[in-house]
């Protein structure tokens, strides 16, 4: 599962993009990683990467997040800090961006910085279980709003297709044709699968990241 400095998350509403950017983070600091993470979703209050905080902590990943995260209170406003993954080259970071082209708007501050670099990775978090991403078509129709709103294109796939706690290995193994169908409609690589690890260990012969946070996982919407 190869790096770059920069690897950012996007996808509909509920595709998992949060706790995937939570686990990808202590994947690389188990790695050994300097990594710091930070949570562009201005837009949905209600699952963020700060509910990760004590986790991210223990593994000394850094967090960068709105002041009012996990408040009542919800501005849209990002925190001066996040520049610090486009400018700070001594890091990799990750970028939880916010679902759909709303929340990509966020990440448009930071495209000419991410580009002029050139060592990032967009991906687009798939679940082809969601109602408006439920067919190859409407899913590209989602990446290609989002791509629009960041000012960057997409450049690989993850396939977090999932129905829960009622997620089997053989009903992820189902959607494998899907995730194939939208790599090759939009010329992008399937960089690999996310499921939750009983799931995962299914899995022979694919990429996998067993997703390990359990309970915001299942539990909570992203």
């Amino acid at each position: 599962m190869d790096s770059k400095r920069l690897t950012l998350f996007a996808g509909h509403y509920g595709s998992g993009k949060t706790n995937i950017a939570v686990n990808y983070a202590l994947h690389l600091a188990e790695k050994g990683k300097k990594v710091c993470i930070a949570d562009l979703d201005i837009v949905n209050p209600y699952f963020r990467t700060k509910d990760s905080e004590r986790e991210l902590k223990e593994a000394g990943i850094e967090l960068v997040s709105p002041k009012y995260a996990n408040s009542n209170v919800d501005l849209p406003a990002l925190p001066a800090e996040s520049y610090r993954l486009v400018q700070d080259k001594s890091v990799y970071g990750i970028m939880d961006i916010g679902g759909d082209d709303r929340g990509a708007y966020a990440l448009g501050r930071f495209a000419d910085f991410i580009k002029a670099e050139d060592d990032y990775r967009f991906v687009f978090v798939v679940n082809c279980f969601r109602p408006l991403t439920s067919t190859v078509d409407d899913a590209i129709e989602i990446m290609r709003e989002i791509e629009k709103a960041a000012g960057l294109e997409f450049t690989c796939i993850v396939n977090n297709s999932n129905i829960g706690k009622e997620t089997t290995t053989e009903l992820f193994l189902t959607t494998l044709d899907f995730v194939q169908d939208l790599s090759e409609k939009t010329g992008l690589p399937i960089w690999m699968h996310t499921a939750e690890r009983s799931v995962a260990e299914g899995l022979s012969g694919l990429t996998v990241l067993p997703m390990t946070l359990q309970k915001k996982y299942f539990d909570l919407p992203d």
